[in-house]
């Protein structure tokens, strides 16, 4: 009797006659992308380095993509929005030291949003592991330490026989879910020394399914199909399990309204009759959530941002469905069940009753009516008629990536994504320069679509270098760049909290970002808010980069968390 864990894959002829003849010249660098190529990468990202210089002498005797980034984090940056889109694991190829460390603002982004990157970084020689002080360059004590604390997890290859099975390894990790960056490490001399070891020639990896608990998912199904007042808030968590569809029929059989978080936008139906949109930081949508005797909350972990800012209280039962297990009951106590969205909405599906409730399009279209009614008392005319300009501009199916600026703070609330998967920002961890480089990332991904980046002025002067990553590689990116002269936020929010701005740190005398575009051989042009909407579609449908420049001064809505 043969047990499945007998079967063994035997290797063909020519697999065999290849591995007894390894082509000569090879090193430890090709073993790393023969890795990579082997799992199913084609496309790397990454920016060179004294110690990584055998891996990128590989490169070029791969078929893989290398996309060269001017920053480090910036190309963690393009790593992650290529890892959204995908749904791959997206390697980042790094140096030894600053290089690795600059990547890490990245790789949290990339932790927090779930988004699979495989950062792969060059190490000291072998001699220098485990703490010893020989002086090499870039040497830390333990570089992998700085890391264990962002990424999912961490691998050492400290032989050349160690390589692919850590990459497969590493590669497993960032597409288990909750996916997530992960960190790979082998030493320079690892890299450089010549190998003997046959070709890699394959890489199955089987990311473990996270199912739910039959018991937990009873009891879930019983308690929403009783409910007088279900309600659910949708997560990220169902944009990356691509469970939209699934989420829409469930809420249809409950006729339970659905808000989804700034994570989760596109993962219902902007209009749909049920759709609470994602007025999360409005008082009435938080009241409404509050009054649910019933709450299915699935793919998020209830955090700052998606409880208005920890005022949210919950006055029914909690159901949370989530794949990070550490979030789990982090914020309120809950049926806590800890899947991936997509099988747990499917075992809903299959055991849940159906609910009338005809009213509940009616207090949907209440809370939406409050909520207008509320901004529209603010006279913020001039915010809304942009992002409006923006929305009509945009292609339904085109991608977006908004930095930390007033504009993206507008349209977590207020913009209709159209699609799962087409709206993302720099919302997991709060990190500026996140949009452009993004952007380019996600145009790398898929050029059949263009990419539009929103950044401010600020936000923008991270990543100005990516211009010239954008101007090599033809990449269909156009980047809007709304200028207000400074930390626009920052400087609303010091004087909202202390009467007014420290001006030397919020005010920011910039460049002429049309000129500067144009200096890179990138076209650049200013708007204004009347001509935006045109400005940006003629952009949007020009192939190549592109850069449009907004001076603007815009105001955020009132919070009604403060109050």
């Amino acid at each position: 009797m043969t047990h499945d864990h007998d079967l063994v894959l035997r290797p063909t002829a020519a697999q065999t006659q290849a591995a007894l003849n390894p082509p000569p010249g090879r090193t430890g660098g090709d073993l790393v992308v023969e890795s990579l190529a082997g799992l199913g990468a084609t496309t790397v990202f990454g920016l060179p380095g004294q110690h990584a210089l055998g891996v990128f002498d590989a490169l070029r005797r791969s078929d893989l993509r290398y996309i060269g980034l001017r920053v480090e984090n910036n190309a963690g940056f393009a790593a992650d929005a290529y890892g959204r889109i995908t749904g791959e694991a997206a390697p980042l190829l790094l140096s030894t030291g600053p290089g690795a460390l600059t990547s890490l603002a990245a790789l949290q982004e990339a932790r927090a949003a779930s988004a699979p990157v495989l950062a792969i970084s060059s190490q000291v020689p072998a001699a220098g592991l485990g703490g010893g002080r020989h002086g090499y360059l870039h040497e830390l004590p333990d570089q992998a330490a700085s890391f264990r604390g962002v990424v999912k997890s961490v691998h050492t290859a400290r032989t050349q026989s160690q390589i692919p099975s850590a990459i497969a390894e590493a590669w497993t990790s960032a597409l288990t879910v909750p996916h997530g960056p992960v960190w790979v490490e082998i030493p320079q001399d690892v890299l450089l020394a010549e190998t003997s070891i046959p070709v890699v020639s394959g890489g199955d990896t089987f990311p473990e399914e996270l199912p739910p608990r039959p018991e937990l998912t009873a009891v879930a199904a019983d308690l929403l199909t009783r409910a007088e007042r279900p309600a659910i808030i949708a997560g990220g968590g169902v944009v990356r399990a691509d469970a939209a569809k699934k989420l829409r029929q469930l809420a249809e059989r409950l006729q339970a309204p659905v808000v989804t978080t700034f994570g989760g936008k596109g993962a219902f139906p902007w209009t749909h009759p049920l759709s609470l949109q994602s007025w999360l930081e409005d008082r009435h949508t938080t009241d409404f959530l509050e009054e649910a005797d019933v709450l299915l909350v699935i793919g998020s972990g209830l955090g700052e941002l998606s409880s208005n800012y920890h005022t949210f209280t919950p006055r029914g039962r909690v159901i949370q469905i989530e794949a990070d297990l550490g979030k789990l009951e982090s914020n309120h106590p809950a049926l806590g069940i800890h899947a991936d969205a997509r099988l747990a909405l499917q075992a809903l599906l299959e055991t849940a009753g159906e609910r009338t409730d005809p009213a509940a399009p009616e207090r949907v279209r209440e809370v939406l009516d409050r909520v207008r009614a509320r901004i529209a008392a603010q006279g913020l005319t001039l915010e809304q008629d942009v992002l409006a300009a923006v929305r009509r501009a945009l292609p339904p199916r085109a991608p977006s990536f908004w930095d930390m600026t007033i504009l993206a703070y507008w349209a977590w609330s207020a913009f209709d994504a159209k699609a799962p998967g087409t709206m993302h920002s720099a919302q997991g961890s709060g990190g500026l320069g996140y949009a452009f480089p993004a952007a380019l990332g996600a145009a790398a991904a898929d050029p059949t679509h263009p990419v539009l980046a929103v950044s401010g002025d600020g936000g923008a002067l991270y990543s100005i270098a990516e211009l010239a990553t954008a101007r090599q590689y033809g990449l269909n990116v156009t980047w809007l760049i709304v200028d207000d002269g400074g930390y626009g936020i920052l400087r609303a929010y010091m004087t909202g909290a202390f009467g007014s701005p420290t001006a030397a740190a919020t005010d920011l005398p910039g460049p002429d970002f049309a000129a500067l575009a144009e200096s890179f051989g990138v076209p650049g042009v200013r708007t204004s808010p009347e001509t935006l909407e045109r400005d940006l579609a003629k952009a949007l449908t020009t192939p190549g980069p592109s850069v449009v420049v907004l001076p603007a001064v815009l105001r955020m809505f009132a919070p009604t968390h403060a109050t």
